[in-house]
């Protein structure tokens, strides 16, 4: 590609040496490009998280000494050290050096995840329609969830944060945005809760709030929101579920209304927001992002250099080291990667959410996520999305990319029976145009692949998806498995069956029968988590 060329939606900026195999990301952490190591080191760090994991996850123990990890895994000292940073990124432990050294076992923080996905987003651009959209789909099932789930202290929590919004008078997205975070989070459902937090970290950052007429028009618009929030926590606490989510519902919908009322400009990429990262963290994490800062400033284009190594470590006034390890953290970000040579440089890379999306999974893992909690938000997302789809119709190119995703037949090896039917499922998100419902479903699909040792096809091949693009390539191969996977213990033919007859109600425009089947689909999937 020519440099300062802007790369096509979708399509894939690998280096031909970037060794990506079927079912894994095209990102890594290691910026000499040594790919055997990368994969070797991926592998390794999702090896050791599932070892902490079944081993009780016991936060602020010493888990092993590199000694110890190098003779337990039989690797090199360059793979241990490469998987420990993914380790690390990922927020599961930290490598204590010294004596009394070791790897040291932390609780992941959603914080930092929650704005890695805002930041991905940001880069690919999305809109606050689709935001919304979202929203209306997510946070009724957050606020049934939290009527059936409440608690004395709950309650508490509630009515303060209603006098607290009632006192502060406010319209502004972050002060109205407590209660709809508070209720995400007391379903006591890790996904949702992740979820709603992204959505309304990104109503907060990008939504501009239409202007008042006066005082008196702001005093009538607060005292309008306060009735809403106050209707919708009534419901909760006489634990009417129903009555709370229809509440929750018509809320939004006004709240959309309200805001679309004034031009809201797209989300894209803007300077404050990667500077805005939460948390100190290693100096390295604090200098990648500064570099990510700068780049959004700057406004460089995919395949333009930034810099080069030399002028960007004297400019920022760090070690070698601290350099390469803030790089690396980009290019497992897949912001921007280190070429080598005299025409070398910090080359600004095609956005992939690979990283975030094995962060996110992993910290869902260690909250404890199970089957019925991800299948009722996969519900929820799933259901919208056929309902988006059918509403923007499948005739021509849409229709064809669907088609084209229905992969699994009766002669499918069972090995490559769930990666296919992932990315049927996914493929139905991408072509319902809604950025950020496809990005959750990703989530999702990866933390059943996790259970389930099922690989999900590389993001590069589908991340950004043109909605109108022909479907994009599959693997011709998935690594096999020997371990069962959510659709792999079915019959195929049972799967490309039942994806059929979901296929045939969305072409035909029947909505709320392909939302039936997709139900009894995702239903069916329970039995299969491991």
């Amino acid at each position: 590609m020519v440099e300062g060329a802007r790369a096509p939606r979708g399509a894939s900026l690998a280096d031909p040496d970037r060794g990506t195999m079927p079912g894994e990301s095209g990102s890594g952490l290691n910026s000499r490009r040594r790919p055997h190591e990368v994969k070797l080191a991926r592998r390794l760090a999702r090896r050791i998280e599932d070892d902490i994991a079944r081993d009780g996850w016991r936060v602020g123990t010493s888990y092993a000494s590199e000694t110890d990890l190098l003779e337990r895994y039989g690797v090199s000292r360059a793979v241990l050290r490469e998987a420990i940073r993914l380790v690390e990124h990922h927020g599961v432990a930290t490598m204590r050096r010294g004596r009394r050294g070791g790897l040291v076992l932390r609780a992941p923080d959603a914080a930092p995840l929650t704005i890695a996905v805002v930041v991905y987003l940001e880069y690919i651009g999305t809109t606050i329609e689709d935001l919304l959209e979202v929203r209306m789909l997510v946070e009724p099932l957050a606020a049934r969830l939290a009527a059936q789930a409440l608690t004395e202290d709950n309650i508490v929590s509630l009515r303060r944060v209603l006098a607290a919004e009632r006192e502060r008078g406010e319209l502004d997205p972050a002060a109205r945005g407590q209660l709809h975070r508070l209720l995400g989070s007391l379903g006591g459902n890790p996904a949702l809760s992740l979820f709603v937090d992204v959505l309304c970290e990104l109503t907060t950052r990008y939504a501009t709030v239409p202007p008042a007429q006066d005082a008196a028009h702001t005093r009538a618009l607060c005292a309008d929101s306060d009735r809403a929030h106050a209707a919708i926590v009534e419901a909760i606490v006489a634990g009417d579920a129903a009555l709370a989510e229809r509440r929750m519902l018509r809320h939004l919908t006004a709240m959309r209304d309200w805001l679309l009322s004034t031009s809201q400009e797209p989300i894209a990429r803007r300077p404050s927001l990667a500077l805005a990262a939460p948390g100190g963290g290693k100096l390295a994490e604090t200098v990648a992002r500064r570099l990510m800062s700068e780049i959004i400033a700057s406004g460089a284009r995919v395949g333009e250099i930034f810099g080069s190594e030399t002028e960007l470590q004297a400019r920022l006034d760090v070690s070698r080291a601290v350099f390469r390890e803030a790089i690396r953290l980009l290019e497992y970000h897949s912001v921007a990667r280190m070429r080598r040579g005299p025409y070398g440089g910090l080359v600004i890379s095609e956005p992939d959410p690979s990283a975030s999306i094995d962060a996110m999974a992993v910290y869902l893992d260690y909250r404890g996520v199970d089957a019925a909690q991800l299948r009722v938000v996969r519900d929820v997302a799933e259901l919208g999305a056929i309902g988006l789809l059918v509403a923007r119709g499948t005739d021509g190119s849409r229709g064809a990319a669907l088609r084209a995703a229905h992969q699994v037949t009766a002669a499918t090896p069972p090995e490559q029976v769930a990666a296919l039917s992932h990315h049927f499922h996914l493929r139905i998100a991408e072509l319902a145009g809604n950025q950020i419902l496809a990005l959750f479903l990703q989530i999702m699909l990866t933390v059943s692949a996790r259970h389930a040792g099922a690989p999900v096809p590389p993001g590069e091949d589908r991340w950004p998806a043109d909605a109108d693009a022909p479907a994009p390539g599959i693997p011709p191969a998935v690594q096999p498995t020997p371990e069962a996977t959510p659709e792999a213990g079915t019959e195929a033919g049972t799967v490309h069956d039942v994806h059929g007859r979901i296929l045939e109600a969305i072409l035909a425009g029947d909505g709320p029968l392909a939302q039936y089947r997709m139900r009894r689909h995702l239903q069916a999937l329970d039995a299969w988590w491991a």
